[in-house]
């Protein structure tokens, strides 16, 4: 899909100014502070924070505020109480949004992901009103160059993943969220390195954008709810021209 596909955001994310880095260090901290607190500080058996600590690895995150988030989610360090909260909504043109956000103040995040939309052209929606049209999978984006396609496929599907998408930009493997762990081992067990690795939001349907304004305030709003340092990823189902990706 063109626009906002999860290759154009992995090219995004890797482009990240230094300015930037401060929040997407902050992202991943409580992104490892939560999968800590789930399943254990020790990466070997967890598989989930295994795959965020090598993410924070890979963007120079110290290593120093890897440990300190571990010991914040085992309670070894006290620290803020952060949860997870999901957010849908409508943009410019009927385009769905799935907001995933980490909080400390629910209040505070909702006014501000409502906000962001409302100035944007777009409303927040119920729960359940915009996650039908989205597959809610593991998905792991891995360059071609990486893995032959028949070894990746054998590789992925004896873990138990359900697909593996072949495209010009690389490979998509799809898998159910509940085997997102053992995949992600099997993985890294044959050395292959994602460019993403997540539980996310698959648009099932997509929405066409061809008008150039609306297109331009559908970037515009997710330019604004990325900034937010709460949020910590978008999913959309809009295509759009890959001239505006």
């Amino acid at each position: 899909m063109a626009g906002h596909n999860k290759w154009s955001k992995v090219k995004r994310l890797k482009a990240v100014t230094d300015a930037r880095k401060g929040k997407v260090f902050s992202r991943l901290s409580r992104d490892i502070t939560l999968a800590a607190k789930a399943g254990g500080g020790d990466p070997d058996g967890n598989a989930r924070l295994r795959t965020l600590v090598i993410k924070a690895r890979d963007a120079n995150m110290p290593a120093d505020n890897v440990d300190r988030a571990i010991k914040k989610g085992t309670g070894e360090l006290p620290g803020v109480v952060y949860e997870e909260i999901t957010y849908e909504g409508y943009g410019p043109g009927g385009v769905a949004f799935i907001v995933k956000a980490m909080t400390d103040n629910k209040t505070r995040t909702a006014q501000d992901v409502r906000s962001a939309f409302t100035k944007h052209g777009g409303n927040l929606a119920a729960s359940g009103a915009v996650a039908f049209q989205f597959l809610h999978a593991g998905q792991f984006l891995i360059a071609r160059d990486r893995i032959a396609e028949d070894a990746l496929l054998e590789i992925a599907l004896e873990a138990g993943a359900d697909d593996v998408i072949a495209s010009e930009q690389g490979f998509e493997v799809r898998c159910d969220i509940h085997a997102f762990d053992k995949v992600a081992q099997a993985l890294e067990h044959k050395g292959i390195k994602s460019d993403s690795a997540e539980i996310a939001y698959i648009p099932t349907t997509t929405v066409r954008v061809t008008e150039p304004q609306v297109a331009a305030s559908v970037e515009k709003l997710h330019e604004a709810l990325e900034e937010n340092d709460d949020v910590q990823v978008v999913f959309s189902n809009e295509e759009v021209d890959d001239a505006r990706s």
